[in-house]
């Protein structure tokens, strides 16, 4: 069994979208082993995002994760990391295919609606940042 981070966004929480994004989830057949609502300070959006750091939109990113509350969780399934990136769509919402969660919920690249671990080493990385062994369901 894999697992991976999701995080939904604070443009969707702000659109109230949570339920819907959540439900398409769980259609997939993915299993959600981990969640809850956080706040993140900018410092906490910095560290998370660190691999980016040098982009350019590192400052606009870290601004717009830190803006309002997120739902983070673990997702589990077989090749969830996969599944779940092709249930996402594209990074930017206008690009991504119709029936995506991305092109539903999104509005651009930045504000589009979730995140997904892209590899295992990031999932393992990431599903640390915020959760511990004991939030996990076994």
């Amino acid at each position: 069994m894999e697992r991976t981070l999701a995080i939904i966004k604070p443009d969707a929480v702000s659109k109230k979208v949570v339920g819907k994004i959540i439900q398409r989830i769980e259609e997939e057949g993915i299993k959600i082993v981990a969640m809850k609502m956080i706040k993140m300070t900018k410092e906490q959006a910095k560290g998370f995002y660190h691999v980016h750091k040098e982009k350019p939109f590192f400052e606009s990113l870290t601004d717009f994760m830190s803006s309002g509350p997120c739902i983070v969780m673990v997702l589990e399934g077989e090749d969830v990391i996969e599944r779940y990136r092709r249930l996402m769509g594209e990074t930017d919402s206008k690009k991504a295919k119709p029936g995506t969660i991305r092109r539903e919920f999104g509005t651009d690249i930045e504000k589009n609606a979730v995140h997904g671990s892209d590899s295992k080493e990031s999932a393992d990385f990431e599903i640390r940042y915020f959760f511990s062994e004991l939030e996990i369901i076994k």
